[in-house]
């Protein structure tokens, strides 16, 4: 059903995807913790202490008491960081660190999706200065992300205006279906985590990926479709090579054209010839 192209007949349909260990192998905002510290936003010791945050979250030890200290702790960090210096920071270090990251499964979804004539939307609890570009990258229609408060000063104030978390994604993916005219239920979603139940019960197709324990036993009672991504690959080696029908054709059309040529040329020598003669 997945690759068949969408009746445009009917409502627009549209598939939902988290980020973290569902697109990506790893804690987006987190992956960058190495570029903000060289960047001088934080220190050597923040820099330890989010790489045992992406332990514990790549082990999938990180429930909702966690996730929220989690989030606690990286709000305070935050706190009078320029936006503008995050956002370059993001910008020059995004394919070094993100591509290599990017699960080949997910990629291949993604395509199939926009294949079918469904529209992309990121729906990550990260913050929007890191997922937005990361979507661009991805190719994505929309992203709904975190968004921090900037003071007038251009920086983080270390307050949350919005934070897109278990109920508030599902309520995000509702209020585009009516502003998009999404049918939810020839929609699909993708995610991890327990968390993301609401978002995924909000959709007719919901998939759990890479699943925690919970969303495990969740995905089973449900009888929803379980995936395993493991492969990840960067974007260029995912380039498909022209197809052997199109490489033959393009070859014939060349050599088409260079005969065509040849003939031009040997026809004008002979007239020039024989204007000579």
């Amino acid at each position: 059903m997945l690759w068949l192209v969408e009746n445009h007949s009917l409502p627009r349909t549209a598939a939902f995807f988290d980020l973290d260990k569902t697109v990506i192998a790893k804690s987006s905002t987190l992956t960058f913790s190495k570029s903000f510290y060289q960047g001088g936003l934080i220190n050597r010791r923040a820099v330890l202490r989010t790489a045992y945050a992406q332990f514990v979250f790549l082990a999938g030890g990180a429930d909702h008491d966690q996730m929220e200290r989690m989030r606690a702790y990286l709000s305070a960090l935050c706190r009078g960081w320029n936006v503008q210096q995050v956002k370059e920071i993001v910008a020059e270090t995004l394919h070094d660190l993100i591509d290599p990251i990017i699960y080949d499964e997910a990629a291949s979804l993604i395509e199939q999706h926009h294949t079918a004539g469904r529209d992309v939307v990121i729906v990550s609890t990260s913050g929007a200065e890191v997922v937005e570009p990361i979507g661009e990258l991805l190719g994505a229609d929309r992203v709904v992300a975190t968004r921090m408060v900037v003071g007038p000063d251009g920086c983080f104030t270390g307050e949350v205006e919005y934070y897109a978390y278990g109920p508030t994604k599902a309520e995000a993916v509702k209020e585009l279906a009516e502003s998009e005219g999404y049918d939810l239920e020839r929609c699909y979603a993708y995610s991890d985590s327990f968390t993301d139940v609401p978002m995924l019960e909000a959709v007719g197709h919901p998939h759990a990926v890479n699943p925690d324990r919970a969303l495990r036993r969740e995905a089973l009672a449900r009888e929803w479709p379980i995936l395993d991504f493991h492969r990840p690959v960067r974007l260029k080696q995912r380039l498909p090579a022209p197809p052997r029908p199109a490489l033959v054709a393009a070859a014939a059309v060349g050599a088409a054209a260079a005969t065509a040529g040849l003939v031009w040329l040997a026809s004008r020598r002979r007239a020039a010839a024989a204007a000579a003669s």
